[in-house]
Order: C-alpha cells, then sequence, then structure tokens
C-alpha cells in the first residue's frame, strides 16, 4: 500500500505561480511512474504531467511551456511548478503514483485562480 499526501494548493491571481508537492510514502519501488491530474467543476479528471523515475516527463498541451514537474527520488516526492496561471487552471489537483499494475491517489489539493 502506498500513501500519499499533498502540500500546496490555495488561492493565486492570474499570472502568478504556486508550488504543488506530494510526498509518497509505504510500499514503494524505484520504478514508478509519479505525477498531476486536475478535475474542475463539471469536467472530468485530466492529466496535467508525469514523470517516471527515470525523469521522462509528459505534459497536458494546455500546461506546456507554464508548468514544470519535477521529482525528488530521495524523498519519492514530486512536485509541480505552476507558473503564469490562468483562471482555467482552477480546480482540484491529485497526486498519482503508479507502480506495477497499481494506482495510488493523493486526496485533491484546491487551486483557485482569481481574475
Amino acid at each position: 500500500q502506498v500513501q500519499l499526501v499533498e502540500f500546496g494548493g490555495g488561492l493565486v491571481q492570474a499570472g502568478g505561480s504556486l508550488r504543488l508537492s506530494c510526498a509518497a510514502s509505504g510500499r514503494t519501488f524505484s520504478n514508478n511512474v509519479m505525477g498531476w491530474y486536475r478535475q474542475a467543476p463539471g469536467k472530468q479528471r485530466e492529466l496535467v504531467a508525469v514523470i517516471t523515475s527515470g525523469g521522462s516527463t509528459n505534459y497536458a498541451d494546455s500546461v506546456k511551456g507554464r508548468f514544470t514537474i519535477s521529482r525528488d527520488n530521495g524523498k519519492n516526492t514530486v512536485y509541480l511548478q505552476m507558473n503564469s496561471v490562468k483562471p482555467e487552471d482552477t480546480a482540484v489537483y491529485y497526486c498519482n503514483f503508479r507502480q506495477l499494475v497499481y494506482d495510488y491517489w493523493g486526496q485533491g489539493t484546491q487551486v483557485v485562480v482569481s481574475s
């Protein structure tokens, strides 16, 4: 079992920055994928960015050039640096940890971008 704890959500003005972090604990293996997904009201959950334990990344087109995902393998922690945020980035952001055939989710952290 893997537990995820997220930090860093909140209220930010459009054009500003915010940093999310998520720490994984429990039965983790070195080969895994960590990432962030988000869900806005009335919409489906969507991928924001993911990063493998080897450092390969993938981003949603809507956040490319504005968000940066990174990780610290020694701390089993993933970060999402959000720059130049827009009102449409408002959502609950969920941390995801994937290893073997299992998916684990954080409790979600609210991000609100005011215009």
